[in-house]
């Protein structure tokens, strides 16, 4: 079981990168920060180190690497070593500083077909450059973060062992993304699993008018449903530090005040079942 009070990383895509919200994220005790080198157009890391200036040395800093730039697409996702290297050593360059982390973004995207022996290599050649980049000290540790894992489990024979996995976490996540995710953990062993997207599409979605998320909590009348359904997603699957974008301060310390909010395991435990159950119909009827 993982940590019942797991940490809050604020993440940075489709974010601003609003030096107030990291003010109130460092005062709030949320002291990590999660980023990729495609955010913001390709420009997230030489922005948050412009914009957070000296507040940057005092967050720990992670980010992504396998998606680039190409002129006139929006972008292009590679697994080639010699590109993911330079990825690296260009993201400690841009941000001014080595990462705390490099994850691996979205392997997934490059390994949907050929056969399993020949993508088992490519990802294990993938995870190498991110091993060795640690051990070089071009970042502090690695990761891999899988936006669908299903397409990973097999593939996890002979790979090296993370230090952090992150993927999809919360309500909106479906049955079999949810128990490939906890496949994909207990066959890499990550040192660390953390959560990402709590809110699916946003806080703002209509979705979370239609229901309460507040029945995950053992006291509900104490919670806005924002801070349920958060409190919730530290448990789909349990994680042990969650990835979550705002650039309103005032959200941001409504999530960091729902750490303190009890989890009914036993309303996850009966929640888990009915998705397995419709998820069983569901294939059922194809």
């Amino acid at each position: 079981m993982r940590a019942a009070h797991p940490r809050v990383v604020l993440g940075l895509h489709r974010s601003r990168h609003e030096p107030a919200v990291l003010r109130e994220a460092l005062d709030l005790g949320v002291g990590a920060l999660d980023t990729s080198s495609n955010y913001l157009g390709f420009r997230s890391h030489e922005t948050l180190a412009r914009v957070a200036g000296d507040l940057l040395p005092r967050f720990r800093v992670s980010t992504k690497v396998g998606y680039f730039p190409v002129p006139g697409q929006a972008s292009e996702h590679s697994l080639e070593p010699e590109r993911l290297r330079a990825a690296v050593e260009r993201a400690a360059r841009d941000l001014g500083r080595e990462p705390d982390v490099v994850f691996l973004h979205n392997p997934e995207h490059s390994l949907s077909a050929g056969p399993e022996a020949a993508r088992r290599e490519r990802l294990a050649a993938a995870c190498r450059v991110l091993e060795d980049a640690a051990s070089s000290g071009q970042c502090g540790s690695w990761g891999i973060s899988s936006w669908d894992p299903r397409p990973l489990g097999a593939l996890v024979v002979g790979l090296p062992r993370p230090d952090v996995l992150m993927v999809r976490s919360g309500l909106l996540v479906k049955n079999e993304v949810l128990e490939a995710a906890e496949l994909l953990a207990a066959g890499l062993r990550p040192s660390q699993l953390w959560g990402m997207s709590p809110f699916g599409g946003g806080a703002a979605d209509s979705v979370w008018e239609r229901f309460d998320p507040r029945v995950f909590l053992l006291e509900a009348e104490r919670a806005t449903a924002m801070q349920a359904a958060f409190r919730a997603a530290c448990r789909l699957p349990a994680v042990d530090a969650v990835a979550v974008g705002t650039d309103n301060p005032v959200h941001l310390r409504e999530l960091v005040g729902s750490l303190a909010l009890g989890v009914d395991e036993e309303v996850v435990v009966s929640y888990r079942s009915l998705l397995r159950e419709a998820a069983g119909r569901s294939e059922a009827r194809q």
